[in-house]
């Protein structure tokens, strides 16, 4: 008992609440530096095909599902224990503090950091003194002789606030984990999307989400246009990026027309789609040995270089007699030749489009039931596979190529883009916002309001009536004494004092 007793203790306090805080913040670093499952996808299988073997130990570690990851929740459930073991406690203290009257005066205010003496013409009682302090909204009370008067005690409410709104935020993010939910989705120009569970490329429902939870919205992408800097040293730097959707909110609804943008997202009873990604699909028909169309439409590419969209696309033709295709194609929007011969992009829109294609024969083995990626090749599978085309020149649009040994034809049709979306349902998506905008404004009260003490002590008339005056303060905020001297010249001349005389006794 002992043990758990000082375990309690030392998570509860508030030092340990600061340390899981700054814990929970460091822990969400990663997030930003590498790219997340649930974001986009399309990156994490790049970044793989990069640093295979660097990605495999990232993964282990979940740093590509940080905000999944089991030792991000550890953090999260410890601080939230922490900061509950933190908050309730100091609830009762300051209600209790809120109920008691401020203390008594002391007998000798001259030992105060603050103090002066004056003598009021005419008199001075404790009423009148009393009522001047209230007025400057201290709490008061008074004695035979005294008073006394506190101010301040919103320090502590902002304070109170602050931890609270903590608390708020992580219900907040339990809540969106419970009932929210997240998918990531690749359209191709003139392609839809209906949210439905099955149209998700990543879904990631909360516990508590099933398949008659989502919203029943669907939208056509009838054109994307990303806007390039033309000239000048920001040359091929985006400008904008918009999709134009034509949106349906719900079965036979009239359809509306909805630009998409970056940070605009689409919203529909509380779901939100987020443009998070783009890049070329150009469209391809390949017939087999036999002369059919094996395959034919769009294949969505994966940009090696970002300047400039080079990209690389895989076409994977079951379908093919005799024998199944692979294609590994790299595509290049600006094409312009070096000195060398090698081709490259200069630019990252689409104005010499062509694509390169280098093609194997064989099994691809998607027949096993193991999951492969659309994006990339078996390297294993690969080399059993017989190299048809490994060097030859680039299409362009309209172009075809031969297979060698009567194994097909491969053409170049056209070029259309794609765009990665995230669409999103969290429900604790506003009180999360309400609970930060309460942190910030309690953090604002804890740091700028100062607790405050005064105390005076009015001696017996004289016989002209004259009174003498006795003032003490005291500030019970640490490193607030500078701030407070001023205050209290200005509360001894607001009780009748032509001239402050205050006097520093430290």
């Amino acid at each position: 008992m002992g043990w758990l007793r000082w375990f309690w203790r030392t998570l509860t306090s508030m030092r340990t609440a600061l340390i899981l805080l700054f814990l929970f913040a460091l822990a969400s670093v990663p997030g930003s530096i590498y790219p997340q499952r649930g974001v986009d996808p399309g990156a994490v299988a790049q970044y793989f095909k990069d640093n295979p073997g660097y990605a495999e130990w990232l993964d282990r570690f979940w740093l590509f599902d940080v905000f999944q990851a089991p030792w991000f929740a550890a953090i999260y459930l410890l601080l939230f224990v922490s900061l509950i073991g933190c908050v309730v406690p100091r609830l009762g203290v300051y209600a209790r503090e809120l109920r008691r009257r401020p203390p008594a005066a002391p007998r000798n205010l001259a030992r105060l950091p603050q103090h002066a003496a004056f003598t009021a013409e005419g008199g001075a009682t404790v009423e009148d003194l009393a009522a001047a302090l209230r007025r400057r909204r201290f709490r008061v009370a008074t004695g035979p002789g005294w008073v006394s008067a506190e101010k301040g005690y919103l320090r502590e409410s902002g304070n109170l606030i602050f931890h609270i709104a903590l608390l708020g935020m992580l219900v907040a993010v339990g809540l969106g984990s419970l009932y929210g939910y997240r998918g990531n989705v690749l359209i191709v120009e003139g392609n839809g999307f209906a949210n439905t569970v099955a149209a998700y490329d990543r879904y990631m429902p909360g516990t508590r989400v099933s398949a008659e939870s989502l919203a029943p919205f669907s939208f056509q992408v009838e054109d994307f246009q990303a806007n390039y800097v033309l000239a000048g040293q920001q040359r091929g730097q985006v400008l904008d990026f918009l999709a134009r959707l034509k949106v349906t909110d719900r079965p036979g609804a009239k359809p509306y027309e909805y630009t998409l943008k970056v940070n605009e997202p689409l919203e529909v009873d509380g779901t939100q789609t987020y443009l998070i990604g783009h890049g070329y699909a150009p469209s391809f028909t390949v017939l087999d040995g036999q002369g059919q169309v094996a395959y034919q439409g769009p294949v969505p590419c994966l940009a090696e270089n970002i300047n400039t969209f080079a990209s690389e696309c895989t076409i994977k033709v079951p379908d093919a007699k005799p024998e199944q295709l692979g294609l590994s194609v790299r595509f290049l929007p600006t094409t312009v030749p070096l000195q060398d011969g090698t081709l490259v992009s200069a630019f990252p829109a689409a104005l010499q489009p062509t694509a390169q294609v280098r093609a194997f024969a064989g099994d691809l083995g998607l027949s096993s039931g193991i999951p492969q990626s659309v994006y990339l090749f078996d390297t294993e599978k690969l080399k059993k596979m017989k190299p048809l085309v490994m060097k030859a020149d680039p299409l362009e649009v309209g172009q075809s190529i031969d297979l060698p040994g009567g194994a097909g034809k491969v053409t170049f049709t056209g070029v259309k883009e794609w765009i990665s979306l995230q669409i999103a349902y969290d429900p604790g998506r506003v009180p999360a916002l309400i609970a930060a905008v309460l942190a910030i404004a309690g953090l604002l009260l804890s740091l700028t309001i100062r607790r405050r003490r005064i105390w005076v002590r009015v001696q017996e008339p004289d016989k002209d009536g004259s009174t003498v005056v006795q003032v003490g303060g005291l500030t019970r905020t640490e490193g607030g004494a500078a701030g407070f001297a001023e205050e209290f010249a200005d509360i001894v001349k607001a009780l009748g004092a032509t001239s402050a005389g205050v006097k520093d006794a430290r």
